[in-house]
């Protein structure tokens, strides 16, 4: 199974930022990639930012989708949407999986919001995985991956051989220029990326924005722990890597024992 992780730089409009997707889309098929992940919010941007995010109604949010949608069917691809939606309780942050025939299998909202995010969005409340083309996987938002590792290990242990993780750690005006993936002096994300894996014993996929002074490497982490590839920071690009799912075993996952914390 052959997936990529798309780091578009920040959208100047919703147009922009939809001409960038339908560009990574294509490039992904070309590559034979089976599907295809964006970062978080990337439609139209994550608010709360050292960014401008423009507006972003229902209107907006049908015709990202209706094009998003299109360009899967056309290049025969699943899509993993990163953008903003609507709901009757206010705007939130999700992720919408879209198959390769451009239907959409349905969405998983950002539960756990980091405090900054409060002011501009609204928690979701439901979890579930997905099944493309024989991949089993899940996704947790940013925040959900980094500091509440529940979220990652609700997937596993439900068959998820991949939790698929858009995210924004950075800045494309200012910050730390990292040279060495995992290095000790680095932000402590990408430790985290290798913990929700190995703890598992899936495939964890970070998938961040192509801005300037990235805080974490959009990478892929192998079902050990390790790092099978990443992008250079500060770059957009498209990683395309294949994955080796007998090696998903959810081993540490499924022994995961809750019985045996029963308050005594």
């Amino acid at each position: 199974m052959i997936i990529a992780l798309a780091s578009p730089r920040i959208p100047t409009s919703l147009d922009d930022g939809l001409e960038q997707v339908r560009a990574m889309i294509a490039g992904a098929a070309g590559r034979d990639a089976r599907i295809v992940c964006f970062p978080e919010a990337y439609l139209p941007g994550l608010r709360g930012q050292d960014f401008a995010v423009p507006e972003f109604n229902e209107a907006d949010e049908a015709r990202a989708l209706r094009a998003i949608r299109g360009w899967a069917r056309e290049h025969g691809i699943a899509v993993i949407a990163g953008m903003e939606h609507i709901a009757p309780a206010g705007r939130q942050i999700a992720a919408v999986v879209i198959d390769a025939n451009g239907d959409v299998l349905g969405m998983q909202t950002k539960n756990q919001l980091d405090p900054t995010e409060e002011p501009n969005y609204v928690p979701g409340t439901t979890r579930r995985v997905f099944d493309v083309g024989g991949l089993t996987f899940g996704v947790a938002i940013c925040h959900e991956g980094w500091r509440y590792p529940e979220t990652v290990r609700w997937a596993a242990t439900r068959g998820a051989q991949v939790v698929f993780h858009p995210q924004l750690t950075g800045s494309d005006t200012s910050g730390p220029r990292l040279d060495t993936w995992g290095a000790v002096g680095n932000p402590y994300y990408e430790k985290a990326m290798m913990m929700r894996s190995r703890e598992n014993t899936i495939y964890f996929a970070s998938v961040n924005y192509g801005v300037r002074f990235q805080e974490s490497a959009t990478s892929l982490i192998a079902p050990s722990g390790e790092c099978q590839a990443h992008l250079p920071y500060g770059e957009p690009g498209l990683l395309v890597q294949d994955l080796d799912l007998a090696s998903a075993t959810g081993l540490l996952a499924r022994r995961f024992a809750p019985d045996r914390y029963v308050e005594g």
